[in-house]
């Protein structure tokens, strides 16, 4: 149907696909357009597809899912939701800097996943409760070393300490909650547009690239 949810499923364990394939297939407003078991692959069916989220596993062969990331985002190819296991989440600050807008884990109930992509699709951000705190951690990691280091090239240092207004306190607040921008204009009683303008200026002001980020850096101003 022309109005479903478009998702690419990649994951090398046939068995993950299979049972997110199931999950999606029997969620009205879902439709799996491929399934790819590598990250070189899923970057090749994301250019030929035009999904509009894909479900990414951070470890595969070939090309893992932190680069193939990088290089679906950065072409506006989809947007991506990543999966981890607490096993392999050394992958998930670079995933995050990657461009993913959500993070899910394998254990996540059918319907997490797809409020999740529900989420993601409608330019929200999603993060698993149980990775929440070792994003943050290394948030807070990258954060101090920028007070002394230089940030690496194409990348922008989180300032230490930023003063927002009180809209804009708000503002971060809704992206906390990963909400859309159409969900905060509605929470708030403004326009879209107005919405998007204070996003920008958040977003600039905390020295961060994504909206996830952003959450991200709610969490740690959060007394």
């Amino acid at each position: 149907m022309s109005g479903d949810i478009r998702v690419l499923l990649a994951d090398d364990h046939a068995a993950i696909r299979l049972g997110m394939r199931m999950v999606l297939e029997t969620e009205p407003g879902f439709e799996v357009v491929g399934e790819a078991s590598d990250g070189a692959t899923a970057v090749r069916m994301a250019r030929a597809l035009r999904p509009d989220v894909v479900l990414m596993d951070l470890r595969m062969p070939v090309v893992d899912g932190v680069q193939a990331t990088e290089q679906i985002a950065s072409a506006g190819l989809a947007k991506i939701v990543a999966l981890t296991t607490f096993d392999h989440d050394s992958y998930l600050f670079g995933v995050l800097s990657a461009g993913a807008a959500g993070f899910l884990l394998k254990t996540a109930e059918p319907g997490e996943i797809t409020t999740a992509l529900r989420r993601v699709h409608d330019g929200g951000t999603v993060i698993a409760p149980e990775v929440a705190g070792r994003l943050v951690e290394a948030f807070v990691s990258g954060r101090e070393r920028s007070v002394t280091e230089a940030p690496p090239a194409g990348s922008r240092a989180p300032a230490p300490e930023v003063e927002l207004t009180a809209r804009e306190e708000e503002v971060l607040d809704c992206l906390a909650e990963g909400l859309s921008n159409v969900r905060i204009a509605r929470k708030l009683g403004i326009s879209e547009t107005t919405v998007k303008t204070h996003v920008s200026r958040v977003l600039a002001k905390l020295g961060v690239e994504s909206r996830l980020q952003a959450a991200l850096a709610a969490r740690v101003r959060t007394p």
